[in-house]
């Protein structure tokens, strides 16, 4: 009955961050000529640290598949945000390293994510010009903003004692 429980209520908490992740998609920072939306990269991490990796990737899809049925999102946001959770949720659930955690979702999304993008573009959105490494920047700036932000977010936690309380509260 424990784990019906704990995945009832990973499951919950899962379903509330994809629902942040789509309520605040809109937001984002000018970088230079970019813009940098950091919501789904912090949610990502968030989820890796609390819920684990298949949580993680199941709330980066819902995120990305809500996010086209709105009009709001790119067919691009499946791989991006899916291969930067699935690693930082791998990552942390192996070595319990904060650090590493935020190098993963970089790496996961920035790199990966870009990389897979690239046949996303050109086999089904048709972009023939994209060239392989185009979503590479696009992907970094936007993740290397959204993990800043969860390491603000889980520093915070930590002082405040509300980390230790969350991750209990999950995994209870």
């Amino acid at each position: 009955m424990k784990t019906q429980h704990t995945n009832t209520k990973k499951l919950a908490a899962a379903g509330l961050m994809a629902a942040v992740a789509v309520a605040c998609s809109p937001f984002s920072i000018p970088v230079g000529a970019s813009r940098c939306f950091p919501v789904q990269h912090m949610v990502n991490v968030l989820a890796a640290v609390f819920l684990g990796p298949w949580y993680g990737v199941g709330m980066a899809f819902v995120t990305s598949l809500i996010r086209n049925i709105m009009g709001t999102g790119s067919l691009l946001a499946f791989p991006g945000s899916m291969c930067g959770a699935l690693l930082c949720g791998l990552v942390f659930s192996r070595t319990g390293k904060l650090w590493l955690t935020y190098g993963a979702e970089i790496f996961g999304t920035g790199i990966l994510g870009g990389l897979a993008a690239w046949p996303v573009a050109v086999w089904i959105m048709g972009n023939k010009e994209a060239a392989l490494f185009a979503y590479v920047l696009p992907f970094l700036v936007s993740t290397v903003g959204g993990t800043a932000i969860a390491c603000a977010v889980i520093a915070v936690l930590k002082r405040s004692g509300g980390f230790a309380v969350m991750k209990e509260a999950v995994d209870r």
